[in-house]
């Protein structure tokens, strides 16, 4: 396996997470859903990090369920940025919205350095 960075795009929810993992060297995403708790949140990043076998990065959008999902994953030492749901670069005419798509659309533009953070409040 390549040695680099991997990249985490999640579209959470109230009851669930989907997530999309881009492997580095790797032109397909690995994809999968998850409860939206904290156990489950800390089985997502074991998981993620076995198969990167590197630096991980994590992001989602800024939303109503708010900055408990970060804060699991940063408690777990790993790299985790809240999105600007207004900044993400849209082309003209994209109207399809699916989880899935959502998840793997932040995965790909974080990777390319497309998306702008939004730094949450302290607890």
């Amino acid at each position: 396996m390549e040695k680099g960075i991997t990249y985490v795009g999640l579209d959470a929810h109230k009851v669930a997470i989907n997530v999309v993992m881009l492997l580095p060297g790797e032109s397909r995403p690995v994809e999968w859903q998850t409860s939206n708790d904290a156990v489950a949140v800390r089985r997502l990043v074991r998981r993620v990090q076995r198969a990167a076998g590197g630096e991980v990065r994590v992001c989602y959008e800024a939303g109503p369920c708010g900055y408990a999902l970060q804060r699991w994953i940063r408690a777990m030492d790993v790299v985790c940025v809240v999105v600007a749901l207004s900044l993400i670069p849209r082309k003209p005419g994209e109207r399809v919205k699916t989880d899935r798509r959502d998840a793997r659309k932040l995965a790909e533009l974080f990777r390319a350095g497309l998306l702008t953070e939004v730094h949450p409040p302290t607890e």
